[in-house]
């Protein structure tokens, strides 16, 4: 397996996030926009995840929550910006635990060969909401969701022989 790596300079208001996989971007973008595959990755091991709104398209909404065994529930919606396509996403990101905290994110999937780096550009309205994201656990959770991604991938991407 290969690691995420996560970049959060002194002072800047964003993150970015990369990592590469062994399979080609049109399967990464499909990964990030087929709600069924969606679920299988994104939520925390520990949460099930499930999606309520997703409109992939410029101006549509999207919304999803993950569950914990007591029933807890945390909520996140946003919009996405531009057309979606295999050369990037643009989405609005917000938890509804706290609004009017709202991220922009760039999801881009650069191909090389047989392998695709995907990179995750987050960028906050201020240093102090990046800050609050990373001190919440960003780092474990999304490297969490970058294995069940690389697990997915791996049982999607067909044999080469």
């Amino acid at each position: 397996m290969t690691s995420t790596n996560f970049t959060a300079e002194p002072g800047a208001p964003q993150v970015l996030i990369t990592r590469e996989f062994a399979a080609p971007r049109e399967l990464l973008f499909r990964a990030h926009t087929d709600p069924d595959l969606l679920v299988q990755w994104l939520a925390p091991d520990q949460l099930i995840m499930t999606v309520d709104r997703f409109e992939l398209r410029d101006g549509g909404p999207w919304r999803y929550q993950h569950w914990d065994a007591d029933g807890t529930d945390y909520a996140f919606h946003g919009v996405f910006h531009g057309e979606p396509s295999p050369d990037g996403i643009v989405q609005t990101f917000e938890a509804e635990g706290r609004p009017g905290h709202v991220s922009l994110w760039t999801v881009t999937f650069s191909e090389h060969g047989d392998k695709t780096l995907l990179s995750h550009n987050a960028v906050y309205q201020s240093v102090a909401d990046r800050d609050l994201g990373l001190q919440a656990g960003m780092e474990a959770s999304v490297s969490g969701s970058m294995d069940r991604l690389e697990e997915l991938l791996a049982r999607l991407v067909p044999v080469r022989r």
